[in-house]
């Protein structure tokens, strides 16, 4: 299958949410892998300690966490999930039914009781990891200019725009820490976003290595997708949208059969069940905020891929038109593990 052939037939895959406006938080490239130094004292722009960031970085966490708790703790255990490529969305405090099935899976792969639950033993394995939480990172001037854009709610005035870029700094910065602006914000009071200020992020960055996968399942009724080794073990999960009853992913084994970095869209609302009655073909170009995000990996199944999304907030919660849908952080991680070739198999 070509690039050119794919690409055209991506108009299935636009999100059940297309013509709403797009949320806050977006991504862009990782930032700089951290290194193993003790975080600097944590303070607030009036100098008093941070005492947020003091419990994000606690390495003797160990309170039990379940699904509906938040707080520090739930940030440190998903920043430590995060590294350790068992995906659940977006860094936001909250433990949610996608961080359940994360910590599920670290489990399994920990040789520790799948609870979903982040006990004592789950703290210990996670803490194993030995770096800081969260870091301080320094705005630069690159960062603050941008350029940013309005994104429209309609579709057609989106393709009169040359990138699909971020609209704010904020949400560029959110993205590229895997955070929800919410948290970011909240990690950084009073601070603002401007080139030279150093914001608190949590440090996300980590590499998988050689360590690549052998082949790719997708959970349909868990609404998750996993890469797999040789040996059967999960490489990394990540949470992933998919059809609804319009447009449902049918079980089967597929391949994948090319990688397209920052993608253009190639919109049929012929191929769209819900398409408004204006809508007609368009080109739109690439971008984050892209209805098919920064990273196109397309299947042998006709019409249907793996891609990127404009809200990382809602994966894993809203239907799509076909597609699989990963947040952008997650599918260039993906892409990172798989080559053209790689088998999926769809399961139920």
């Amino acid at each position: 299958m070509s690039r050119a052939w794919s690409l055209r037939f991506v108009g299935v895959c636009v999100a059940f949410m297309l013509a709403l406006p797009l949320a806050e938080a977006r991504t862009s490239a990782p930032p700089p892998r951290t290194d193993n130094a003790a975080p600097p004292p944590s303070t607030n722009v009036d100098g008093q300690s941070n005492r947020m960031v003091d419990a994000i970085n606690d390495t003797a966490a160990t309170r039990e966490l379940g699904r509906g708790a938040r707080g520090p703790a739930v940030v440190r255990a998903q920043i430590l999930l995060d590294r350790a490529w068992y995906s659940f969305g977006e860094i936001d405090g909250g433990f949610g039914d996608n961080m359940r099935k994360a910590v599920t899976t670290f489990q399994k792969e920990n040789g520790l009781k799948p609870t979903g639950r982040i006990n004592a033993e789950t703290w210990a394995a996670l803490n194993r990891d030995g770096e800081p939480a969260a870091v301080l990172y320094t705005i630069t001037d690159k960062d603050a200019a941008g350029p940013f854009v309005r994104i429209p709610a309609d579709l057609m005035e989106r393709a009169k725009l040359p990138w699909l870029g971020y609209e704010t700094l904020q949400e560029a910065l959110a993205e590229r820490f895997h955070a929800s602006p919410r948290l970011l914000h909240d990690l950084n009071p009073r601070k603002p976003f401007a080139a030279g200020t150093e914001l608190w992020v949590p440090a996300v960055q980590a590499d998988k290595g050689a360590r690549k996968a052998a082949s790719v399942t997708v959970l349909k009724r868990e609404r998750l997708l996993q890469a797999v080794d040789r040996e059967g073990h999960v490489v990394a999960q990540f949470p992933v949208s998919l059809g609804g009853p319009h447009d449902p992913l049918t079980t089967g084994k597929w391949k994948i059969v090319n990688e397209v970095k920052d993608p253009v869209f190639y919109y049929n609302p012929e191929l769209i069940w819900d398409a408004k009655p204006h809508h007609e073909k368009v080109k739109i170009a690439p971008g984050p905020n892209s209805p098919i995000g920064v990273m196109w990996l397309g299947l042998t199944k006709p019409h249907d891929g793996i891609h990127g999304m404009p809200d990382p907030s809602r994966v894993g919660r809203q239907e799509t038109h076909g597609c699989l849908h990963l947040t952008n952080w997650d599918v260039q991680r993906l892409s990172a593990l798989v080559a053209p070739g790689i088998a999926v198999n769809v399961q139920e």
